[in-house]
């Protein structure tokens, strides 16, 4: 199922079986955010949702980077408010992504997840997110291409406000302000107004995810995404490096491939050749948004983060007994979990038990984020562990966090090349170990920025001011995103015995 349009719309058919458990009526007098919801035992009913999970039940757990908001009763009423909106998405969605993803864990297809490292308020607007759709696009068609297998389409959209920080305060000439945690946590200016904590900040980061998945809608349904079109996602600034003009030759192969299927009789103005599914994803770490936007399927019994189409858990709230792997074990979207060198193969196990513990395929995907030679070393010892356990799993590179570095003029930014050999040590540890490298996960943006050194842009440490757009970590631009499309597509034609593009 596409990007509905029941998302432009809250009166839709189907609201009714995502109505919060705290709407009903023999709950509305608790608070929304100490509101035990429960789960009818019935058969369809996942057994991760059991007789001791309840959305709410993260809240007797250890919760780790999560802002202290210093009115109770203000931060419960943005909660309730966000209790009473429509979903953002929807469970027949949800379910679209998990089939996917369960054969690309099965060594049948092969997932990107791109986008903002953090959206903000500031820099909403239909072109920033037409850009990066068009090169998410650009990508997945080099890879379809290139890996003759089909490419699932993950945006980190409509979402990705919050992030982590190493300091919950930040010290600048001796004053002491809460760090800068995202648009839906606090804003970035360093004033004591500005730093302020304010849980009404998720319910204007709500509506703009709502605005965002329209947009996107859009374009994925709506005749931007036409395969005929394939030529007019090259961006203005790609167009003429080295990496458009290969697009432009693979673009001329796809057209002249359409042209042969016309003139068999495939009707290539049906679904499959004018529209995509294009499927959402940010990272669970604000529970009380979570939680607000956690609904209960009326037909399963199955309770859905209905924020986004899946969700990871990032390296540092992923303990065991830790509050974002308690909520996430209860939901029925599919999953992810960062781990760098730091996590056993014991402790993986662990965790995919608590996430996944039906072993059920496509449910959850392990994100791997190490560095190039760290991951040589540790990644093998990880699958080895997940294979003899018989897990089913869907392994994802994220290349570009384990690669930053600050520079002397203080600027954060990732080498392009350590990026490319990071996935390159993704894709030789598979091969050795006779795995499947199911996907890549990175931070990048349709803007001609200049964030990350290296690449066929050529940026340098001198150039990084020209274009340092980003309100938290370095993004690839167009151009680099596209190279790394390419090098993807060929690693993989060579995995499948096919000649290069």
């Amino acid at each position: 199922m596409r990007l509905s349009t029941a998302l432009l719309i809250t009166g839709l058919s189907g609201v009714a079986a995502f109505t919060p458990a705290s709407l009903s009526a023999n709950a509305a007098h608790k608070s929304a955010l100490s509101m035990v919801a429960s789960v009818p035992r019935t058969e369809t009913t996942s057994s991760a949702a059991s007789d001791d999970w309840s959305p709410d039940s993260w809240t007797k757990a250890i919760a780790k980077q999560m802002p202290v908001y210093e009115d109770p009763e203000e931060l419960a009423a943005a909660v309730r408010e966000m209790e009473r909106v429509a979903p953002l998405v929807f469970a027949g969605e949800v379910r679209s992504l998990h089939e996917k993803l369960a054969r690309v864990s099965q060594g049948q297809g092969f997932v990107l997840m791109g986008g903002d490292c953090a959206e903000s308020f500031k820099e909403f607007h239909v072109n920033h997110i037409r850009d990066t759709f068009r090169v998410i696009m650009q990508m997945a068609l080099v890879m379809t291409f290139g890996s003759a297998m089909p490419v699932v389409k993950i945006g980190r959209m409509a979402g990705q406000f919050a992030k982590p920080r190493s300091e919950p305060n930040e010290v600048i000439d001796g004053v002491s302000l809460p760090s800068y945690r995202g648009d839906n946590v606090n804003r970035e200016e360093f004033t004591p107004e500005a730093r302020r904590n304010d849980p009404n900040l998720m319910v204007k980061a709500y509506y703009q995810s709502a605005q965002t998945l329209n947009i996107l809608r859009a374009f994925s349904t709506g005749g931007f995404a036409d395969i005929s079109r394939l030529h007019a996602w090259n961006l203005d600034f790609v167009e003429d490096t080295a990496e458009g003009s290969r697009y432009r030759k693979l673009a001329s192969k796809v057209d002249e491939s359409l042209r042969f299927m016309k003139a068999i009789g495939i009707d290539t103005s049906s679904p499959e050749f004018t529209s995509v599914d294009f499927y959402t994803a940010h990272e669970c770490l604000l529970l009380p948004y979570e939680q607000a936007l956690t609904r209960q399927d009326s037909t399963t019994g199955k309770w859905y983060d209905c924020s986004s189409h899946m969700l990871w858990v990032g390296e540092r709230t992923r303990d065991l007994d830790g509050a974002h792997l308690e909520f996430t074990r209860g939901i029925g979207n599919p999953l992810g979990v960062k781990v760098s060198d730091k996590c056993t193969p014991d402790e993986l196990i662990r965790i995919i038990n608590t996430m996944n513990p039906q072993n059920i395929p496509g449910k959850l995907s392990i994100i791997v984020r190490m560095g190039a030679e760290k991951l040589r070393k540790n990644l093998p010892e990880l699958i080895r562990a997940v294979q003899r356990e018989g897990k089913a799993v869907v392994w994802i590179s994220d290349p570009v966090h384990g690669n930053t570095r600050k520079t002397e003029n203080g600027y954060k930014t990732r080498d392009f090349e350590n990026v490319r050999a990071e996935l390159r040590a993704f894709f030789d540890v598979h091969d050795e170990m006779g795995s499947h490298p199911g996907g890549v996960h990175i931070e990048m943006t349709g803007e001609d920025v200049t964030e990350c050194t290296g690449g066929v842009s050529s940026v340098t440490d001198e150039s990084l001011k020209e274009r340092y757009n980003t309100a938290c970590d370095p993004r690839l631009n167009g151009s680099q995103a596209l190279e790394l499309a390419f090098l993807i597509a060929e690693r993989m034609r060579l995995r499948t015995g096919l000649p290069p593009l």
